[in-house]
């Protein structure tokens, strides 16, 4: 009996990601500047909770019954001020989970039109990188240490090894692009140069 509901459940299951992951979508968003192609980054505002002040590509929460690129296409058009039908989907681009329980669904995108109009409770100012700058200029490489941060009520005595048990521990690239007076940091530029880098891979093959 306990077999045949194991089978009525499995057989025909996808498999997800185990735990409840924060899930948002941005858009590298490409625009035409004197001839050459550039990608769209913003600042965020100052007056914002979360990370105010920090460069970022345009993008945010998935919300319920959206797909991905719903919502990258949703947060451009929100945050610049732009319509819809105005964000061209180029295609996707590698996701992010974060040791911080959240994944990140970009997506390469361009903007045809020259009017934006930022939404200035959420977004400062923009500004936009030459991508033959960024094909150049590798950036700068930090390393994090990530480890766990253990309380003292955790039960020791149910684990072989008690305190002294060599809990995992890991570390990450934090990458920096500097460009005239901004930073890129964090994830968003690690999903720059991880764009950068597929593009050099096609044209290096």
């Amino acid at each position: 009996m306990e077999l045949d509901i194991i089978k009525k459940i499995f057989e025909n299951r996808k498999g997800q990601l185990i735990g409840k992951y924060k899930k948002s979508a941005v858009m590298i968003l490409l625009c035409e500047v004197e001839g050459k192609e550039h990608i769209i980054y913003e600042q965020r505002a100052f007056t914002l909770k979360h990370q105010p002040g920090d460069i970022c590509f345009p993008g945010g929460k998935i919300d319920e019954g959206e797909t991905p690129v719903e919502a990258a296409v949703r947060e451009v058009s929100e945050e610049l001020g732009v319509e819809k039908s105005e964000i061209e989907v180029i295609g996707e681009m590698d996701y992010f989970i974060s040791p911080y329980g959240a994944i990140m669904y970009p997506f390469v995108g361009r903007l045809n039109t020259k009017n934006i109009n930022p939404n200035k409770d959420e977004v400062d100012h923009i500004f936009m990188v030459p991508l033959e700058f960024l094909e150049n200029n590798q950036p700068e490489v930090h390393e994090i240490n990530i480890m766990p941060q253990i309380k003292d009520d955790f039960p020791f005595h149910m684990i072989y090894g008690g305190r002294e048990y060599k809990f995992a521990r890991g570390k990450m690239l934090q990458y920096f692009y500097s460009y005239e007076n901004h930073y890129i940091w964090g994830f968003t530029a690690l999903i720059t140069k991880c764009f950068i880098d597929i593009i050099k891979n096609y044209k290096d093959n």
